[in-house]
């Protein structure tokens, strides 16, 4: 803690409660900044930073990866050299980086920052290719399988889906039109100039970082290191203090680094083609917390979790870094505006006077809104359940309880993202709607289960081959359930959705929609993740 916050900030112990879980050395930590007016009144650091030496977090000194709060650097440093009339945000990125795939449509620079440019996920690329996000993953091996790259997931600027190999673009553009390494532009030009002493884009697995925190996951009851061994920059990889980064906070009010025009085009939200909008700045998310405008973003990449929430309303923001892989960041930093900025709030994000008794629903009522949803953009499938008299919903690993504010609208309790579920009011045709903060809202559709038996199951068995990734599954029928296999990977379990679609259990390989020929005959399958959709593999014969 700085030696003038003891006078200026009197809310120590109540953030100290929520902390109580990481004071222990014998588990990972929690370091903790907060700006207001523009000064830095508070930081801490709570537990461990390294459990193989005991050495305990520092706010000063303890280096965290942040993971995807990198972003917005990544967009400042491009937009350091638009200033300087080297590129504009609306340039085509073929015209620095000639190996991305003419797709027929213009991707620029600000689609990168603006995860609008319709590319498919690096990460979500990786695992389907066979890389665990724990191997040495460099530009190269990222660059490779953009290359490859037959398809988008959509045009540029028609739609907003998250896309780390944009970012991972953009800081090869900025490390070409510079001349320098991304690494160096931006040690240069940003982290120098504001004193950032403690802060470095990390783009070589090997380099030693004194301070650095490393990060864990529980075991048992236990803790095993997460390893990270990115060498790739941009749409992560940033290594940095809480301390330092508050630092990067003031530069938005007090501009030492770029210029206000440059702050206020990342700050605004970015309009799709059709002129609506989707929470997106650059590089940044903006939202309202309880009546005060936010403009954040979180990381996760290994056990690392992160969060910067800036307030600039008040010239304020909370940092929050962990290094243990169960701190939800995001839940965590808005408990903590509750404290630090509580006389500013404006209540509850879903107030219960919004629940009229007369309208909230019934057992009947909300029996009839089970069942299964499926959301054909996105390739996700979920069920509405009712658990204990009270309606459920599941999807993937996420879990949601959801309480009414009438009779077809639902709000998840306690989650900061302001999830809320709405069902059509016509129960002849059932549909759901989600949103979350400003978010593009998800449609869903209800539709009916498709079983199959063993024998049905055969028709999927063979080997499957994609081009783009250059990578093989074989898939075939184990213990009545339909299963692929990847030199590299564990096996993957499937379950039926619909006719022809599947729902496998990892992240990287989430739904699958087989494609028959005229004959019937299965010849292909289209693979999607949340990040990618459609991607194809063709059958081989055998």
């Amino acid at each position: 803690m700085e030696a003038s916050s003891a006078e200026t900030f009197d809310r120590e112990g109540r953030l100290d409660s929520l902390f109580a879980d990481y004071k222990d050395m014998e588990g990972p930590g929690v370091a903790v900044a907060l700006v207001y007016d523009n000064e830095l009144v508070f930081s801490k650091g709570y537990g461990s930073a390294n459990l193989e030496y005991d050495i305990p977090v520092d706010p000063s000194s303890t280096i965290f990866h942040i993971a995807s709060v990198s972003k917005q650097f990544t967009v400042f440093a491009a937009m350091l050299l638009e200033e300087a009339g080297k590129l504009s945000m609306q340039d085509d990125v073929r015209e620095y980086i000639p190996e991305v795939p003419d797709f027929g449509e213009t991707i620029t620079l600000k689609d990168l920052a603006a995860h609008t440019g319709g590319l498919r996920d690096q990460w979500n690329l990786l695992g389907m290719a066979g890389w665990r996000l724990d191997d040495v993953i460099t530009l190269e091996h990222v660059m490779k399988l953009v290359e490859h790259q037959q398809a988008l997931n959509f045009p540029p600027g028609e739609e907003y889906l998250y896309s780390n190999t944009g970012f991972t673009l953009l800081a090869e553009v900025v490390a070409r039109v510079s001349g320098q390494s991304f690494a160096e532009f931006t040690d240069e030009h940003i982290f120098q100039p504001l004193g950032m002493e403690n802060t470095l884009f990390y783009d070589d697995h090997r380099k030693i970082v004194p301070g650095r925190a490393y990060s864990y996951h529980s075991y048992n009851d236990d803790y095993r290191k997460s390893v990270l061994s990115y060498a790739n920059v941009g749409a992560t990889s940033l290594f940095t203090t809480v301390e330092d980064l508050s630092l990067w906070v003031k530069n938005f009010h007090e501009t030492k680094v770029g210029t206000p025009e440059i702050f206020e085009t990342m700050n605004t939200q970015v309009a799709l083609a059709d002129g609506s909008t989707f929470g997106g700045a650059l590089g940044q998310f903006v939202s309202n917390y309880k009546g005060l405008h936010q403009i954040s973003h979180g990381g996760a990449d290994a056990g690392y979790r992160t969060y910067l929430g800036r307030f600039p309303g008040h010239q304020a923001a909370v940092i929050l870094f962990s290094n243990y892989a169960g701190f939800n960041s995001r839940d965590k930093a808005m408990k903590v505006a509750d404290i630090f900025l509580e006389e500013h709030l404006a209540g509850p994000l879903v107030p219960a006077a919004e629940l009229i008794d007369a309208e909230a629903p019934d057992a009947e009522e909300l029996e009839s809104l089970t069942g299964n949803y499926w959301n054909d953009q996105r390739k996700y499938a979920a069920t509405i359940e009712v658990h204990e008299d009270t309606l459920r919903y599941r999807s993937g690993g996420a879990r949601h309880t959801l309480l009414p504010i009438d009779r077809y609208t639902f709000y998840v309790p306690g989650d900061s993202r302001q999830l809320i579920f709405a069902f059509a009011e016509s129960l002849d045709e059932p549909a759901m709607v989600m949103t979350a903060n400003n978010d593009m809202p998800v449609s869903y559709t209800r539709y009916s289960p498709r079983e199959y038996d063993e024998d049905e199951l055969t028709d999927f068995a063979g080997t499957y081959y994609s081009d783009e990734l250059g990578t093989v599954y074989t898939f075939k029928v184990k213990d009545g359930r339909l299963t692929a296999s990847h030199r590299r990977h564990s096996d993957i379990i499937f379950s039926p959705l619909k006719e022809d679609t599947f729902e496998g259990n990892r992240w990287y390989f989430r739904t699958v929609q087989f494609e028959r020929d005229e004959a019937g005959n299965i010849r292909g399958m289209y693979v999607s993740s949340g990040r990618v959709r459609d991607l194809w593999f063709e059958k081989r014969d055998e």
